[in-house]
């Protein structure tokens, strides 16, 4: 959520923001409209305040000198009948400026790059170089049925397209990612692990964003007030929601299924792994002083690069333009993974900075010192990494000619094996 101070006074910076990431900019001519509604009211109120305190006062001095006061009781009664008009019709006013402001997303941070979509983003680094295979390389969903370690079948069986079912060395090899990533970020990197709950209350996925914009992409609980999770993000941010902390940084890593309807992606990634409807992740969350924040990001998306060169697998960073920026992000990074099968890169993780865009949804606030004034905090988050998208790129990278796929040696202590055949 914007600050709406600066909806209020600096209207044209913030549209100007939204036309860069090819947002409907109207809705700050509808915060205006609606702020100018509830000052009006709000001025209204107070001043009938003010003349209903100067008649309590003077019907306080007629009664002590024995006036009547009759008349003059029942105007402040009017009066204060009025007053609850004009407080229900604010209230409902402030919510109306509440939901506008809901739908705004975060403004673009100074450096990042102007653009329409992913094709405009900005690739800062690479990391190995993609493998050269002397024969055809095979996508991860032909490796993986080969090696009847995926299978897809029984997932559409279970529940239906875009779900799999990992089996023997497969479901070894998602689970022992799922370990190294964790061991790694806690015992190499010094995030507290938790583990958070998956069902969640609209609160929750309000504070960090996903409502009211994203409805249709979260699975809700037709007869309970929970949906599942899009991302772990949602869960731990929100462990300090309406908080004020009194010690930062705190870093986080937690791994969690993940839940996503997808909607509007059809045809999009049908095959494999890519895109499946629940997925798992191990997630990393911050909460910094907002002038740290920026480092902050940095780091962490160190942190996360440091799995893709563990497990020795190319990748590149790349940032995000305006136009392909998430919701509630100020600043993102994307790391793609490298897809023999394909010839390019793929997500395997986005780490952004939302500044304090989610801390105000959210309530969550700091102090400098013992007795300083609250303030926002920054929160940051990334993956670290999309566990399934990663089995991916290790099943292609590591392939061999004779069908089977080696493994990276950072795992063979979790798989017992070197060789998945």
């Amino acid at each position: 959520m914007l600050d709406p101070k600066l909806l209020r006074n600096n209207p044209e910076k913030v549209r100007a923001a939204l036309k860069s990431r090819r947002f409907d900019a109207s809705l700050v001519d509808k915060f205006a409209e609606t702020d100018e509604k509830w000052r009006k009211l709000s001025h209204a109120a107070d001043d009938l305040k003010k003349k209903r305190n100067e008649h309590s006062e003077k019907i306080g001095k007629m009664k002590q000198s024995g006036e009547k006061a009759d008349k003059l009781v029942a105007e402040t009664k009017i009066i204060g009948d009025k007053i609850k008009e004009l407080e229900d019709d604010i209230k409902i006013v402030e919510e109306d400026l509440r939901q506008i402001t809901l739908t705004i997303p975060n403004l673009p941070y100074h450096d990042v790059p102007e653009g329409v979509d992913c094709r405009d983003n900005l690739e800062i680094r690479k990391s190995g170089k993609p493998c050269q295979l002397d024969f055809k390389p095979k996508p991860h969903n032909e490796i993986g049925e080969a090696l009847k370690i995926l299978n897809f079948e029984e997932g559409a069986k279970l529940s239906g397209s875009r779900f799999v079912v990992y089996h023997g060395l497969g479901a070894a090899l998602e689970r022992a990612l799922i370990n190294f990533m964790l061991d790694t970020h806690v015992h190499d990197h010094g995030y507290q692990e938790v583990f958070a709950p998956v069902l969640v209350n609209a609160e929750s996925l309000t504070g960090t964003g996903q409502l009211p914009k994203f409805a249709e992409e979260l699975f809700k609980c037709q007869d309970d007030p929970f949906y599942l999770i899009p991302t772990a993000e949602v869960s731990v941010t929100n462990l300090h929601r309406d908080e004020i902390l009194n010690k930062l940084p705190i870093n986080y890593c937690c791994y969690s299924p993940c839940f996503r309807r997808e909607a509007g992606s059809y045809g999009k990634d049908v095959k494999g792994i890519l895109r499946q409807h629940q997925f798992n992740k191990v997630e990393l969350v911050k909460f910094v002083e907002p002038d740290k924040s920026y480092e902050e990001l940095e780091k962490l998306t160190g942190d996360a690069e440091s799995i893709l060169k563990k497990l020795g697998l190319p990748y590149r960073v790349v940032a995000l333009c305006t136009g392909d920026l998430g919701f509630s992000a100020a600043k993102t990074y994307d790391l793609e993974v490298w897809f023999p099968s394909e010839g390019r890169y793929r997500e395997v993780s986005s780490c952004s900075n939302f500044e304090d865009f989610q801390a105000r949804r959210a309530n969550i606030k700091y102090r400098k010192e013992a007795k300083a004034k609250p303030e926002f905090v920054h929160t940051l988050n990334g993956s670290g990494l999309a566990v399934g998208r990663t089995l991916a790129a290790i099943l292609e990278n590591y392939q061999q000619a004779d069908g089977t796929v080696v493994v990276p040696e950072v795992l063979r202590g979790y798989l017992r094996t070197d060789k998945i055949i």
